[in-house]
């Protein structure tokens, strides 16, 4: 019997399927493939109930493999369940996979929020163990009750408290003539890219012993610094902010500011905070204003303060402090211009009084003009690093190191033979001196002259 060439391949496609997955390969370099390695289930629970999602676990190699474990890490007193291909377990061993073969593991939590002894993120993982080869899937979902708020408006005079922490995703605007205080101690977090739009206005109020944090609603420790896990606080073109005694890290821009003031407030006010961890900068301004008082900033990507297009710039005591931990910056820790482009630009002033400017760079300040008319600064008693010798007066000091006690631990404070040592300037008079300047960002009375930054002690 004569078979043709149709036959004959159809005769070894059939062989070959049969053979396919008979050789189990022991090769330490035959991984799994996953199709997400990180689960988030960002439902949100306002009361007892679950979720579930899919993971496709494919094995991408031409031979079998022996998949010797695929294991819940918390067991049964884990939130969350397994489910493999149809079969409720917490625990699946010496499973064979074919080659170019799936499975499909389906993931499921349960929460009630109302239960005290959860934590505000639940975390689990599954390992799967395949030829000595440890694979990990993170499982994170929401646990501990907050209060949640997903892509809306508050339009009327609103206060939050820390009774629980606040949980924002997506993005939350604060509409004109609506005032949102945030009371000490209040946490509130946000959501990958989620953002605070001021169109109104902003209270924060936190105090030394209760800071109001603001961060990234990812815990664990290895977020604990990073950059760029939400947008950031946002002052619009009608929006206007008060700041006191507050934590700002790790979102893309802590502050972005646009425009001055129509009246006789300033258009932000930021005093006794800290902002570090930013993608690119602590504070953003597009001719706009900053009054800042009694701050730290630290660990931006490229600047800890941009101040573009003119503005008006009234800072006092604050440390800045050049040092990343994550980005290798080439630009002034501060910079600011008269100009947005070569054909637009406005008037700028700017008040540098008892700071601390100093980092890596050799040059931490830059002040930009297209007109010099437009521009006018007043730098006094700054330790600032500089090859700028035009700075070197009003008491300035350019180039010696201010010797913070522990940069690495981002410990910003000055030993006792700091070059920053009462050197400041009396700034008793100072209109913003009573709440604002009478005391540094750790409640300590000022004494005159003072401790230049932050730190009087």
């Amino acid at each position: 019997m004569r078979l043709n060439i149709g036959s004959v391949l159809f005769i070894l496609f059939i062989a070959s399927a049969c053979r396919k997955g008979e050789n189990i390969t022991t090769d330490q370099n035959a991984k799994l493939s996953i199709s997400n390695k990180e689960i988030f289930f960002d439902t949100i629970f306002t009361s007892a109930g679950s979720t579930t999602r899919k993971i496709k676990i494919v094995n991408p190699n031409h031979d079998a493999v022996k998949v010797s474990e695929i294991r819940l890490s918390g067991g049964n007193t884990s939130a969350f369940s397994i489910n493999i291909n149809g079969a409720q377990t917490l625990l699946k061993n010496d499973l064979i996979m074919n080659g170019q073969d799936s499975i499909n593991l389906f993931v499921k939590v349960s929460i009630n929020p109302n239960t005290n002894n959860l934590p505000f993120l639940v975390q689990d993982s599954i390992i799967l163990n395949t030829n000595g080869n440890k694979q990990v899937i993170q499982l994170l979902a929401y646990g501990q009750n907050a209060v949640f708020v997903n892509e809306s408006s508050i339009n009327t005079n609103t206060s939050w408290t820390k009774t629980l922490p606040y949980i924002i995703n997506g993005s939350l605007t604060v509409k004109r003539g609506a005032v949102l205080t945030i009371q000490p101690g209040t946490k509130i977090y946000f959501h990958k890219d989620a953002s605070l739009n001021i169109e109104g206005n902003l209270m924060v109020n936190g105090s030394f012993t209760e800071p109001v944090l603001f961060c990234s609603d990812r815990l664990e420790k290895v977020y604990s610094n990073e950059p760029g896990q939400w947008k950031g606080i946002f002052l619009k073109r009608t929006g206007y902010g008060l700041i006191k005694n507050a934590v700002i890290k790790n979102a893309s821009v802590g502050i972005t500011s646009d425009s001055l003031s129509v009246n006789s407030s300033p258009k932000l006010i930021l005093s006794n905070s800290m902002i570090k961890n930013m993608q690119v900068a602590a504070y953003i301004g597009y001719h706009s204003e900053l009054f800042a008082f009694n701050n730290v900033m630290y660990n931006c990507g490229n600047y800890l303060i941009y101040a573009v297009g003119g503005g008006n710039y009234n800072l006092k005591q604050n440390t800045f402090a050049g040092y990343n931990l994550n980005f290798p910056r080439k630009t002034a820790a501060l910079s600011f211009s008269d100009y947005l482009s070569a054909n637009v630009y406005n008037k700028l002033q700017i008040n540098l009084t008892n700071n601390i400017i100093w980092g890596s760079l050799t040059n931490e300040l830059d002040i930009q003009k297209k007109s010099s008319t437009t521009v006018q600064f007043n730098l006094s008693h700054n330790l600032i690093r500089s090859s700028n010798s035009a700075y070197n007066t009003n008491g300035n000091i350019l180039n010696i190191d201010p010797s913070f006690k522990n940069k690495e631990s981002e410990n910003f404070e000055l030993p006792a033979n700091s070059a920053a040592r009462n050197k400041g300037a009396d700034l008793s008079t100072d209109p913003y001196f009573n709440g604002y300047l009478d005391k540094d960002i750790k409640g300590n009375e000022r004494i005159y002259p003072s401790t230049l930054g932050s730190y009087e002690k």
